[in-house]
């Protein structure tokens, strides 16, 4: 029986009615995972018929196996096995960590990635080093059995080839007769390689790739990335038993980028040089092919004001350009190109200060698909017989992201398809008629379902229901469900907050209150969305949990973001110092017993914060991984928000944490794993030093091993413990400031 999304969600926290267990550290960090089984990298088979998943193992939550759903029998199961092809765990090599890195999965094992050849019969999965070419019925074929690691690995279009990525340059494997070739030249080990994909376009530009194949399988596009310009900073990778210093080339804001060319190859032929105007000063940010004989390229100048999207001619290499966006401060990139089988293309830009959706016709005119001041998130699919696109975006609420139906041939009339009440991310089948949907709202874990184009649930492909048998069942009588707000920022914007209280909150007591703060532009943090269940851990511990969208935060439009161009560590600030006069002055807050805490910009934030507030703000402040001086950071993010230290010097040093460490007269934790390659340690140690020579008192725990995020049940148990220990033992000195 089909049953919509609301009448469902009237039953997720039904639960034993017994008295909740004490929610502990130990029992927060260990498997399964409290919020119940959650897939991820969801894709549809080819045909429509299977969909495939990520699940991890109830023992080992960060370990993935791969899982099928058959859509026309509603039967589940693993379709491949991790411990099956990789029974003993293999190091990884330095450029999986690393991509893994960016794309925020280090420290999963298993299964994080794989690819469907086009025909449906088949996965490709990456696994231990090698390449595992997995049938839906039948034995599992090993591609390859190398020393090198061999990864971002894909089938081609039309389902011939498999390629990879070892040892820097980019080579095929023809499935038929399992003959493998080299496509790029060899790499050089020092700076040179091919098909990769360079340090900013992983982390700043969600381009994690450099090659790319033509449908058809007739040409394949790949990178030329030389980083010999790069400067080479040395990083110490530190360990608990050993140090390695790693030469990493890290593009610091001012100083040179790698310089990234394009060629198009021909199986059979030689290359074509793609003659876009590579250098230093500007990015290759996209590659999308519009048929077997013509693609196209987006490219960014380095002041990021300016991206143009060009048609590459196949056989000479030569570029024409197709249309051109601006922007006064910066460019938000997206993956929105999509084209059309009637001639032109579908795209996003933010031309009209919000993100919405134009049809190019393919000779220079564009029409608008969707207005508003409201944000698309992303185009997710289209229907090209019936001319409609489907779209997420937060068209109702700002709180809310939703899949929306409209008609790119005739725009007007857009229609919400999801359910309102919680947020969603999809996954649209290939003909799109049916999408597979994750619901969460504060109430809610993940549950994710097959649902039609009405938006009417078909199935559940994982319910996670939040009833008897479930890892929070025993919990969940002690939950607590956020309040949300608004504020107005000082130029009049409004500004979302949410604000935790204690399951057993009483309005005649006075309690400690944390600020959890992000802050930096790409992130949302205040959403009608399931929380970290930290957040259920603090409150169940007497405090008072706040947050607050300052501007310069996300899918608020470019006015709400452009505030912090060439000075961040200013607008941010003020608003969340706003956020915290709020809470102040609710009577049910006690004002002396106030702390702040985030995580790498949030890291940033809470330094600059605490260290521009009045004294007395705050009673504890705990920074993990902060950027400290953005003259560290890298180019392509830095000077896209602060441009180059040499054209904004008083931006920089204003932006800075160090004018403002005369201020740290209050009690301060800072935290950094030892080997980050985001966010170099000297961010932090620079720091350190500044507030030894000062004679100021502080404390720090450094992670040995640990990149820019602290991985693993125990280190996170741990991490966990320390920050509360801390705030314990300042916004709660009567409890003694333990922590279990």
């Amino acid at each position: 029986m089909k049953r919509t999304l609301t009448a469902i969600a009237a039953l997720t926290l039904a639960g034993p009615a017994a008295q909740a267990q004490e929610l502990t550290l130990d029992r927060l960090f260990a498997s399964p995972d409290l919020s119940g089984a959650t897939p991820r990298g969801v894709q549809y088979s080819p045909d429509g018929s299977l969909v495939t998943f990520l699940r991890p193992r109830e023992e080992e939550q960060q370990r993935f196996d791969l899982w099928a759903y058959d859509t026309r029998t509603g039967e589940a199961w693993m379709l491949v096995d991790s411990r099956r092809l990789e029974p003993e765990e293999v190091e990884l090599s330095e450029e999986e960590k690393a991509l893994r890195e960016r794309k925020r999965i280090a420290g999963s094992k298993g299964i994080v990635s794989y690819d469907w050849d086009t025909r449906g019969e088949a996965v490709l999965v990456p696994l231990g080093g090698d390449l595992h070419y997995v049938p839906v019925e039948g034995e599992p074929r090993r591609l390859t059995e190398t020393e090198a690691f061999e990864y971002d690995a894909k089938v081609s279009p039309d389902g011939g080839y498999v390629s990879f990525l070892r040892d820097g340059a980019l080579y095929a494997i023809d499935l038929e007769s399992g003959q493998e070739r080299r496509i790029s030249p060899e790499a050089d080990e020092e700076a040179v390689s091919y098909g990769t994909a360079e340090f900013v376009a992983q982390e700043e530009m969600s381009r994690y790739t450099g090659n790319w194949w033509s449908p058809g399988d007739a040409r394949i596009a790949y990178t030329r990335t030389d980083e010999s310009g790069v400067d080479v900073i040395p990083r110490f990778d530190i360990s608990a038993d050993e140090v390695t210093v790693v030469e990493q080339r890290y593009p610091r804001a001012g100083r040179p980028n790698a310089v990234v060319d394009l060629f198009v190859k021909p199986l059979g032929g030689e290359p074509v040089k793609v003659e876009w105007g590579a250098s230093p000063d500007t990015y290759l940010a996209r590659v999308n092919w519009a048929g077997p004989e013509e693609f196209f390229i987006q490219t960014v100048n380095r002041d990021q004001t300016e991206l143009t999207l060009s048609r590459v001619d196949v056989e000479t290499g030569e570029v024409t350009e197709a249309y051109t966006e601006e922007q006064p401060t910066w460019i938000n990139l997206s993956h929105d190109f999509r084209s059309l089988d009637e001639g032109g293309f579908l795209w996003t830009t933010e031309e009209s200060g919000f993100r919405q959706i134009y049809r190019w016709d393919g000779e220079g005119e564009k029409t608008a698909v969707t207005s508003g001041d409201w944000v698309v998130s992303a185009i997710e699919a289209v229907d090209q017989g019936q001319g409609l696109v489907y779209f997420s975006g937060y068209k109702d609420t700002p709180l809310e992201q939703h899949l929306y139906r409209t008609s790119y041939r005739q725009p007007g009339k857009i229609d919400r398809i999801t359910a309102e009440g919680g947020s969603w991310s999809v996954q649209v089948a290939p003909d799109a008629q049916s999408f597979v949907g994750t619901y969460s709202d504060p109430q809610t874990p993940p549950r994710t379902g097959l649902y039609g184009m009405d938006g009417e649930l078909i199935t559940w492909i994982e319910e996670n229901a939040l009833g008897e048998g479930h890892p929070y069942a025993p919990f969940v009588s002690a939950h607590a469900v956020p309040e949300y707000g608004t504020l107005e920022a000082e130029d009049g914007q409004t500004l979302y907050y949410s604000v935790l209280k204690p399951h057993d909150f009483d309005p005649e007591k006075s309690y400690p209150a944390v600020v959890e703060v992000y802050g930096g532009p790409h992130v949302q943090r205040v959403s009608r969305r399931w929380q970290s269940l930290q957040d259920q851990y603090l409150q169940q511990q007497g405090y008072v949990v706040f947050r607050l969208d300052n501007r310069g935060s996300y899918n608020r439009g470019k006015a709400f973001e452009d505030v912090i161009y060439e000075r961040t560590g200013g607008p941010e600030v003020r608003d969340q110092l706003a956020g915290v006069d709020w809470l102040k002055s609710q009577d049910w807050i006690d004002p002396e017993r106030i702390g702040i805490q985030g995580w790498s910009y949030g890291g940033y934030m809470t330094l600059m914060t605490a260290l521009q507030a009045p004294e007395g703000t705050f009673a504890a402040a705990v920074s993990g991984a902060p950027v400290t001086d953005w003259s560290l950071y890298d180019t392509f993010y830095t000077e896209r928000y602060m441009n180059t230290p040499q054209d904004n010097p008083e931006g920089y040093e204003a932006s800075s944490v160090f004018p403002y460490l005369d201020n740290a007269e209050f009690p301060l934790l800072m935290i950094h794993g030892m080997a980050d390659d985001n966010v170099t340690f000297d961010n932090s140690t620079r720091v350190y030093a500044a507030l030894q020579q000062a004679g100021s008192d502080f404390e720090m725990m450094t992670y040995p091993g640990q990149r820019h995020g602290i991985r693993g049940e125990a280190l996170g148990r741990h991490l966990m413990q320390t920050r509360m220990r801390f705030l314990n033992r300042h916004l709660m000195p009567e409890e003694g400031g333990a922590a279990d």
